[in-house]
């Protein structure tokens, strides 16, 4: 799930809830009278609906990750600069249309609304000056790897009629003209020292390198060719068989190659030796802003490696009294690799056994969770093995249920090896991207008749940081009383704490690529993970430090309730409070728990 990136807005923006500052609402001035009430609703929704389209019509392959398939014959131009330039202007025009609309007029949801929408505008203008465009490829993300990853019809874009093949088909069409494209914008950058660190393109060169075949049918763009569904007339499988042949074979392996020749031959040797962002024209200012929009913060790089620092102090601080519950009496920092080395932590051997671990913890939490939300998705929960195809390069993960209901949440497990599998993580990643973390949220979230700028989009401060925070409950529910379970939280958390400390280390304070590597090896005890975590971050500038940032800010609300409300403080209705309105913006989401102490104090008077 790509959540759309949005960052803080001025401290002067009206809230739904009230000034950040101030726990109750502003007085409206005036009574605003129902005709112009339901005028101002319908200005605003159409506003609302037009700004959504506008954005998924820039980015449809955003719009297919996101849960909404409408575009999912089209790939857009976004790094096309002219295409670029006329997106940011309808922003603006979208900004000066919203300012025109009286906020008072609103029935109180679409006040929220119009506040992310608000938000979520200056977010993006504030971005502008920044040519992210010139940095089209990168070993984590690119429009190729992201549609190969959809050949296989188990991610995003679905493949099970003709309409959805030939919307794939389209998409490929288009693909070269992409890719010709990045070309010509990685030039640019080569020209004027916009440019990815020349490290992280050495990874992803092979990913490129292997998408050109031989042959129209060793494509892994084939690959739905392959899988076509019985059900398919024979008129239709020859038609699709051939134009995907002559597609792949006439235009994208041209274009593929290309592009693989282009980045082995000039654009690797050219790129920049240095680690970080602020290495780039304007790079400081332009790491702020991705700050900003990843965190929705105003918090400063600085900040946050202290935040970071103190959390991996805390944290290592359990490691040193959980590991003699574990039978370990080394240092904390080599906790995680002696666990990695013992036989009893890795008990399966067949990628079933893994599968039935996870339903056996489903099931558990079926008892454990209505204790602790009264607000639940209506949709489905399925537990699902990754696919052959992708089990390689994909993570445990979660995917939203789409919006129709056609299809369930889905929470995939990655089992390459099922003797390499260890169990001491599996319970805090289910509570991550199960429940209650990103199905409780993501799932809720197309069920709340939210415009669809708020229904698809979102921002990863609130959904990773609410993932995070699930995490946490399993104390509640027990589930970490065995130590095992216990190491496997604190190991995952620990992750996300070293995340703050380096990535504002590269970024902010001239960390080199080898510095972060040997500080990740040095603070989790172990190197599996140091070398791909520090090139994403590379790759990302920013985008890790939402994960805990967000988290740490929920739980000091939950923390600020409890202490205001004290016996009166109930944990469902707070879970309500954070997950009712979906996705908001840091300041947001706080200034609604604030005024909801307050309704909570004055209710028990």
């Amino acid at each position: 799930m790509k959540p759309l990136r949005v960052t803080l807005c001025a401290a002067a923006l009206l809230l739904a809830f009230g000034p950040v500052q101030a726990a109750v609402p502003a007085p409206a001035k005036g009574k605003v009278s129902a005709a112009v009430a339901d005028a101002a609703g319908k200005r605003f929704l159409q506003l609302a609906d037009e700004y959504y389209d506008a954005i998924a019509r820039f980015e449809p392959v955003g719009a297919t990750e996101n849960g909404d398939n409408r575009f999912d014959d089209q790939i857009g131009m976004a790094i096309a600069p002219a295409e670029r330039a006329r997106q940011y202007a309808r922003y603006r025009q979208y900004q000066k249309r919203l300012n025109a609309i009286d906020r008072r007029a609103l029935v109180r949801s679409d006040q929220i609304n119009y506040d992310v929408l608000a938000f979520e505008l200056k977010t993006l203008l504030s971005l502008e000056p920044y040519p992210s465009h010139l940095l089209p490829i990168s070993q984590m993300d690119s429009l190729p790897i992201t549609l190969a990853n959809f050949a296989g019809g188990e991610a995003s874009q679905p493949l099970g009629t003709v309409k959805q093949y030939e919307a794939y088909l389209n998409r490929l069409t288009q693909l070269p003209g992409w890719i010709d494209q990045a070309i010509v914008n990685m030039k640019e950058g080569m020209r004027t020292g916009v440019t990815q660190p020349k490290a992280i393109m050495i990874s992803a060169l092979p990913q490129f390198q292997k998408l050109v075949s031989a042959t129209p049918e060793q494509s892994i763009y084939y690959t739905p060719i392959t899988k076509m569904p019985a059900s398919f007339g024979a008129a239709d499988k020859a038609r699709l068989t051939a134009a995907y042949r002559k597609t792949i074979g006439t235009r994208l392996m041209p274009a593929l190659t290309r592009l693989a020749t282009f980045l082995e031959q000039q654009y690797v040797p050219a790129c920049r030796t240095s680690t970080g962002l602020a290495d780039v024209p304007n790079g400081p200012a332009w790491y702020q802003a991705r700050v900003a929009d990843s965190t929705t913060t105003d918090l400063t790089p600085e900040q946050i490696h202290a935040i970071g620092l103190k959390e991996v102090a805390r944290i290592q601080g359990e490691f040193a009294r959980l590991g003699p519950k574990l039978g370990y009496d080394g240092a904390p920092a080599g906790l995680p690799v002696w666990v990695s080395q013992q036989p009893r932590f890795f008990p399966f051997k067949t990628e079933e056994q893994v599968q039935a671990e996870y339903h056996k913890l489903n099931d558990l939490l079926d008892t454990k969770l209505p204790s602790m939300f009264t607000l639940l998705p209506k949709a489905k929960l399925d537990l699902r093995l990754e696919p052959e195809l992708s089990r390689d390069t994909a993570s445990d993960h979660y995917t939203a249920p789409a919006a129709d209901g056609s299809r369930p949440g889905v929470f995939w497990s990655v089992v390459t090896d099922p003797k390499k599998y260890g169990n001491t993580g599996m319970t805090t990643l289910f509570l991550h991207e199960g429940k209650p973390g990103h199905h409780f949220h993501i799932a809720l979230m197309q069920e709340l008749g939210l415009p669809n700028f708020r229904k698809f989009g979102g921002n990863t401060a609130f959904t990773e940081g609410w993932a995070l925070y699930a995490e946490t409950l399993g104390r509640e529910m027990g589930l970490f009383e065995d130590p095992a379970q216990y190491f496997g939280h604190l190991n995952d958390e620990l992750l996300r704490a070293t995340r703050l400390v380096v990535d504002t280390g590269m970024h902010a304070k001239g960390w080199t690529r080898e510095q972060t590597i040997q500080y990740m090896k040095d603070t989790l005890g172990y190197d599996a993970v140091a070398k791909s975590e520090t090139e994403r971050y590379m790759a990302w500038p920013g985008q890790a430090l939402a994960y805990k940032i967000g988290a740490l800010k929920i739980m000091e609300l939950r923390q600020r309730a409890q202490a205001k409300l004290g016996d009166k403080f109930s944990l469902p209705a707070f879970h309500e409070q954070v997950l009712g309105d979906g996705t908001l913006p840091l300041s947001l989401l706080e200034a609604k728990i604030d005024h909801w102490i307050v309704q909570q104090q004055a209710a028990g008077r």
